[in-house]
């Protein structure tokens, strides 16, 4: 018995997503939900279960290319051996039926020698002018039978394939004395490899669809909201002093460390709910006061930023925030966020101290008006009581939108936050 492996719905949305890698190769076993392709989509890669146990017998679409939501992308016999799925021929496609099947039928066995068998007339002169074998393409016809339109996808898909190769063709120029540099593909984009060979080398790479979505949002953010920044620093050495006291303590009966996010989540919890107007959203001339507080946690992972967030945060005790952070940053590196986790959000906090920023201006992620930028704490000399101190200083930055948020509460706002680090026994006594 075929069954069909269908592209998990997708969200309104996405319109579109790309099938990143398949994790099985035809003629091999399948389990029931085992993870059998990976599909990457403008905001999250999703795995793709194998609906039923089987074998793979064929992959429709292959690595890289672009599928919608609903589509088949690959077959898997329940009934089949891992012998009887292994005759695919080399490019994809479906296997070819078994010899006792080939036996039904005087002259096939030499059709399917030649490849002829596979397709109908018409299908094997698209093909032929494209040099192309019949064994190679994937048959959506009865029995595996190469159709006519099957030959046109192929036909254009290579067109296309053509295309893009010549785009991405590693341009090269002398360079005496010099050496190669390459830009690296795929998951290695970013580095730098430098060889002998006095040539310097350059390589376009597309973006992915994650990529791409950033580069969209930032772009918004930009041109589409009337942002300002305003910084305070804050002392956190009370955090710190606490963190050491009560750590260990705290691990043990949350299973969880005690770091500085929960501290910075209920910190901006606390300005949040005194000035609503932080938590809020422009849609059009109107403006959308919150009434539950939304944060999304900017965490990156190996294909660019992404923002999964903490509903109802201001319900959350700090270790349940821990937990859910450290729960985010894992499946975040190994592409297992869901798109729910990652929609909505009323506020965002981003924190570059983890990479060693001291100071950044972050952008707001539409349609919400506010984020909060953290950087890195660093000893740093300060006056307290007309002396002078080193304490642990981390710059705060909130960016706004001016539109709807006045100086006044974007200050207050920040002011809030700071005093409730400077002083965490605030949060225990909600003032």
């Amino acid at each position: 018995m075929l069954i069909e492996v269908r592209v998990p719905q997708l969200s309104e949305s996405v319109a579109e997503a790309s099938l990143i890698k398949w994790h099985k190769q035809v003629g091999e076993r399948v389990r029931r939900e085992e993870n059998l392709v990976d599909i990457e989509t403008d905001k999250v890669v999703l795995e793709t279960p194998a609906p039923a146990d089987g074998v793979l017998v064929a992959i429709v679409k292959g690595d890289g290319e672009p599928v919608t939501s609903g589509e088949v992308i690959g077959q898997i016999d329940t009934e089949a051996s891992t012998a009887a799925g292994a005759g695919r021929a080399e490019g994809g496609g479906m296997a070819r039926p078994s010899p006792e099947e080939r036996r039904e039928a005087p002259g096939v066995e030499e059709q399917y020698s030649k490849g002829e068998g596979l397709a109908g007339p018409a299908a094997r002169k698209i093909l032929a002018e494209q040099g192309i074998s019949a064994a190679q393409v994937p048959g959506s016809g009865r029995g595996g039978r190469v159709t006519k339109e099957d030959a046109l996808a192929v036909a254009r898909d290579r067109e296309e394939s053509a295309t893009q190769e010549k785009s991405s063709a590693v341009e090269r120029s002398p360079a005496p004395g010099g050496s190669e540099r390459s830009t690296g593909t795929g998951e290695g984009v970013g580095e730098t490899i430098w060889r002998g060979g006095g040539e310097r080398i350059e390589q376009r790479v597309p973006m992915t669809k994650i990529r791409k979505r950033i580069a969209e949002r930032l772009l918004q953010s930009k041109q589409q909201t009337a942002m300002l920044t305003t910084f305070n620093e804050v002392n956190m050495l009370p955090v710190i002093e606490l963190r050491k006291r009560y750590g260990e303590r705290f691990e043990k009966e949350y299973g969880v460390r005690l770091g500085f996010m929960g501290f910075f989540v209920k910190a901006a919890c606390a300005a949040l709910k005194r000035f609503p107007i932080l938590n809020a959203s422009v849609d059009g001339d109107d403006i959308i006061y919150h009434g539950y507080i939304d944060i999304g946690i900017a965490v990156g992972s190996p294909r660019g930023l992404v923002v999964p967030i903490l509903r109802d945060a201001d319900q959350m005790t700090i270790a349940e925030i821990e937990r859910k952070i450290a729960d985010f940053a894992a499946r975040a590196k190994e592409g297992r966020l869901t798109v729910e986790e990652l929609t909505g959000g009323t506020f965002s906090i981003s924190n570059g101290g983890v990479f060693g920023s001291m100071l950044s201006t972050p952008l707001i992620n539409p349609p919400q008006s506010a984020i909060l930028g953290i950087h890195a704490t660093r000893d740093r000399p300060v006056v307290e009581n007309g002396e002078i101190v080193i304490r642990p200083i981390n710059y705060l930055a909130l960016s706004y939108d001016h539109r709807i948020i006045d100086g006044r509460e974007a200050v207050l706002g920040l002011m809030t936050i700071k005093e409730v680090l400077e002083d965490p026994a605030r949060l225990l006594l909600g003032i």
